[in-house]
């Protein structure tokens, strides 16, 4: 196929997902009323495909295709209001409460003292989320006012950390920022094509295939969660993305500071970015920790002085909620163990597949580790929530081993797993979700360990999943780099430069 055609044709795969995204972000275009479920599987074919096109464009027109069709792709989906979750009017409302001079953690949604601050756009009859008048009185001591709000759990404090809680704040003295979802929709998407543009300058910087930030950029569960649904997990997956970058070319003490307190800001926008913690520990890991530490706790402080314990929040009944502390929300596990057992034997795999990425992560590719933390976090806890899997695809982008996106596509199964006649029973959807893209990896590992050995047989292998470079890794094994053989001009058009070999 010639660059022209090429090219077409990634544009016609790309025009193809944008209009997928539009059926999912507006039923109405959707007469035949199809689940969003198989419309979300179609945009990641066509999401592959025109990954698996790019791998050989030239430079600097897959760089212009990375920005112009993740743009447009964003485009798409701000363009409706947020159709996979409500959060976001969590975020609005938690805006609107500092602007008016108070802790987010001081009071919920409903308190008698927050009344003042209803208007019509979050809080009117119909709306999805009501406190009833019988409610109200069955708990006087909460001192609650009834009302129907867009707001979802809106007797229960926020659960979001401080950096979160500043940028919800600053989204509110945007345009139509309080009474409208588009300011914040669009602050969300711009920072997601922020996050790719970064992408670009950090694998460039690193002599790396600048073509796998298309894995980030055209992505449908960035475009679901970023320009539709708002995510503030795309806030902290940026930082992380900036933090890692740093940390993986810092040699000085400052840099690894830097690094560092990126990294801390992350975690106090979104808790996940921890899981890259292991991954950051192997140079400096004294620096990386005092500087991670000092900046959450830094940025908890006011909070802390102002509201006290109630910083934590909603956390501790999120995870009584979903089933984390009794043992009944580990999917996979719940298959073989229960209750208490399976929160004892989530918490052994993880400490270690944590313990080895902290023995074996090569401190100059952070990702490789986080990506293997990040997916076996993911297995064990099973989450109903797809864009918990956002981390994971920044860390795809940089790491070059597509196969492990699989979890982010399954994690819409875990969200919508009904499918009609064909919906399996109940106990196995999570199993199912997370179940899969865990043998689609080891399939993946398995293939890549091949066709290194056929290499260092000094036979010609097949070309690798997406056109990358050979390379392998397990959830439960660290990846050992080995030195690559020089490629020549015509071959630097694979994803990932050859200059090493995962094994």
């Amino acid at each position: 196929m010639n660059a022209k055609l090429r090219v077409a044709a990634i544009c016609l795969a790309l025009a193809a997902l944008a209009g997928l995204v539009l059926l999912v972000v507006r039923p109405s275009l959707n007469p035949a009323h199809v689940r969003p479920l198989p419309i979300i599987a179609l945009g990641w074919m066509a999401f592959l495909t025109a990954a698996w096109l790019l791998r050989k464009v030239p430079r600097r027109t897959s760089v212009a295709l990375i920005l112009l069709g993740g743009i447009a792709i964003q485009l798409a989906a701000v363009s409706a209001p947020p159709q996979g979750s409500d959060d976001l009017y969590r975020y609005i409302w938690d805006g609107r409460v500092q602007a008016a001079g108070i802790d987010p953690y001081a009071y919920v949604p409903t308190a008698r003292q927050l009344v003042g601050l209803r208007n019509e756009f979050l809080w009117h009859p119909g709306a999805d989320h009501c406190l009833s008048t019988a409610y109200v009185n069955e708990h006087p001591a909460a001192d609650l006012v009834a009302g129907c709000t867009l707001i979802n759990r809106p007797a229960v404090p926020t659960i979001y950390p401080p950096v979160a809680e500043a940028y919800f704040l600053g989204v509110h003295y945007l345009p139509t920022g309080d009474d409208s979802t588009t300011p914040i929709q669009a602050t969300t998407a711009f920072v997601a094509v922020l996050t790719t543009v970064l992408l670009l300058f950090g694998l460039g910087r690193l002599r790396r295939d600048v073509r796998m930030a298309a894995l980030w950029s055209w992505c449908p569960t960035v475009a679901l969660e970023a320009g539709n649904n708002a995510h503030v997990d795309i806030v902290a997956v940026a930082i992380t993305a900036a933090a890692l970058l740093v940390l993986a070319t810092a040699r000085t003490k400052g840099k690894t500071i830097l690094g560092g307190v990126l990294l801390g800001l992350a975690i106090a926008t979104k808790v996940t970015p921890v899981l890259t913690v292991p991954a950051v520990l192997r140079r400096r890991w004294m620096t990386v920790t005092l500087a991670v530490s000092s900046a959450f706790v830094a940025v908890y402080i006011p909070h802390l002085l102002a509201v006290g314990g109630k910083v934590i929040g909603f956390l501790p009944g999120y995870l009584q909620q979903e089933g984390y502390t009794n043992g009944a929300r580990f999917g996979i596990l719940d298959l073989i163990y229960a209750g208490k057992l399976a929160i004892v034997m989530a918490v052994l795999i993880l400490a270690a597949v944590a313990f080895g990425v902290l023995q074996f992560s090569d401190p100059n590719r952070p990702w490789q580790g986080a990506v293997v933390m990040t997916a076996a976090a993911l297995a064990v806890t099973t989450p109903r929530y797809q864009w918990y899997a956002l981390l994971l695809v920044m860390l795809v982008a940089l790491d070059g081993r597509p196969e492990w996106l699989a979890f982010a596509a399954g994690a819409y199964y875990a969200a919508e797993p009904n499918l009609g006649r064909y919906t399996i029973p109940v106990r196995f959807h999570e199993a199912v979700a997370y179940g899969v893209p865990v043998v689609v990896v080891a399939v993946g590992t398995l293939i890549r360990y091949e066709l290194t050995r056929r290499r260092g047989d000094g036979l010609e292998p097949a070309a690798a999943p997406l056109g990358i470079t050979v390379a392998a890794s397990s959830a439960f094994a660290a990846p050992i780099t080995l030195t690559a053989p020089v490629i020549t001009e015509a071959e630097a058009g694979q994803l990932v430069s050859a200059d090493e070999v995962q094994v």
